[in-house]
C-alpha cells in the first residue's frame, strides 16, 4: 500500500478511533469509584499520566511553550477540557447519576459550541449543519431516553448537586475546546498537555484536599481501571484529540462527542448485559447521519449555492 494512501486512511481512521477511546471513560469511571472519592481518583490519575507524559518529552525532544502568555492560556484550556470536564464527570457519577445519563448530557456538547463559536471563533454554521446537530441530539435521546424518565431515573439515585456537576463537565468541555482552539494554537502537542495536566492537577489536588478523605482500595480492578485511564485515555485519547481540534473547526470537532452515547450504550450492553431495544438502534443510526451531516454540511451547502443561478 503506497505511503501516501496509508496516511489518508490513518487521517480518517482518527475520528473513530477517538469516539472508541473517548467513550470508555464514562466506563471506567463506574469501575473505578467504588474505590476512591473522584478527586483523588483524578489527582492520582494526573501524576500517573505526568509520570509517563514528561519522559516522552524528553526522549522525543519535544519543544516547550514559549512565552508565559501561551503557557497561561494552556493551563486554563486544561482546567477546562480536564479539570472541570472530568472533574464534574467523576462527581456527578460519584454521587449517583447513571453513567449513561451523565454521557447524554455532556453528549450536549456539540449544541453548546457551536451557539458559542459563532461569536467567538466566527464559526458560522450553515441550516443543514444546524439540522445535523438536531438529528444528533434526537439520537442520543432515542438511545439514552429511558433514563430521562422523571419519576424512574432524573430525580432518583442522585440529586441536583449531580445534575449541576455534569453540566459543569457539559460547560468545561465545550468552552475549553473553544479557548484551545482560538489561545492556543501554537501549543506544541506533548509539552501542552503536560502544563495542561499540571493545571488540572493542582485544581483536583485542591479538592481532593478540601473535600474527600483521599482513602484509596487498591484492588485488581481499580489499578486496571487506573492503568487503562493514564494510557489509552489520559495519554493516546487526549494527545488525538488535540490533534483533532488543531486540523478542523471546533464545531466540527465538537460533533464527534454525538456518537460517544451510542458507543456508550454499546459498551455498557458487552460488559454489564445492559439490553439494546431497537429503539436505540434506531438512534444511533439518527446520531451517526447527523454527525455526518455535521461534518460535511459545508461542502453541501457549497455545492447547492453553486447551482443557484445569478438574477
Amino acid at each position: 500500500m503506497p505511503a501516501q494512501r496509508r496516511t489518508t486512511l490513518a487521517l480518517a481512521a482518527m475520528p473513530i478511533v477517538f469516539v472508541l477511546l473517548w467513550s470508555t471513560g464514562f466506563i471506567g469511571a463506574k469501575y473505578g469509584l467504588p474505590y476512591a472519592e473522584p478527586f483523588t481518583f483524578l489527582f492520582v490519575r494526573f501524576v500517573l499520566t505526568l509520570a509517563l507524559l514528561i519522559p516522552l518529552v524528553l526522549l522525543f525532544k519535544g519543544s516547550w511553550p514559549q512565552g508565559g502568555g501561551l503557557w497561561g492560556h494552556i493551563a486554563v484550556s486544561g482546567l477546562l477540557v480536564h479539570g472541570a470536564y472530568l472533574g464534574g464527570v467523576f462527581y456527578g457519577i460519584y454521587l449517583g447519576m447513571p453513567a449513561g445519563l451523565a454521557s447524554l448530557l455532556v453528549g450536549l456538547q456539540p449544541l453548546l459550541t457551536a451557539a458559542l463559536a459563532g461569536p467567538l471563533l466566527d464559526e458560522r454554521l450553515t441550516r443543514w449543519q444546524w439540522l445535523g446537530l438536531a438529528l444528533g441530539l434526537v439520537g442520543i435521546v432515542l438511545v439514552l431516553g429511558s433514563k430521562l424518565d422523571p419519576g424512574a431515573a432524573l430525580f432518583q439515585g442522585f440529586g441536583v448537586p449531580a445534575l449541576l456537576a455534569v453540566l459543569v463537565a457539559l460547560i468545561g468541555i465545550a468552552c475549553g475546546t473553544l479557548y484551545q482552539k482560538r489561545f492556543c494554537t501554537g501549543m506544541p502537542l506533548l509539552s501542552g498537555t503536560v502544563v495542561q495536566y499540571m493545571a488540572a492537577g493542582v485544581l483536583l489536588g485542591v479538592g481532593a484536599l478540601l473535600f474527600e478523605q483521599r482513602d484509596i482500595d487498591w484492588t485488581p480492578t481499580f489499578m486496571l481501571t487506573m492503568a487503562w485511564l493514564v494510557c489509552i485515555l489520559s495519554i493516546a485519547a487526549i494527545l488525538l484529540l488535540m490533534a483533532l481540534i488543531k486540523r478542523g473547526e471546533a464545531s466540527r470537532v465538537a460533533s464527534l462527542f454525538y456518537l460517544v452515547p451510542p458507543v456508550t450504550a454499546l459498551e455498557a450492553w458487552w460488559l454489564f448485559g445492559e439490553r439494546l431495544p431497537p429503539v436505540a438502534l434506531l438512534g444511533m443510526a439518527i446520531a451517526l447521519s447527523g454527525v455526518v451531516m455535521t461534518v460535511k454540511g459545508k461542502q453541501h451547502a457549497a455545492k447547492g449555492t453553486a447551482k443557484v443561478p445569478r438574477g
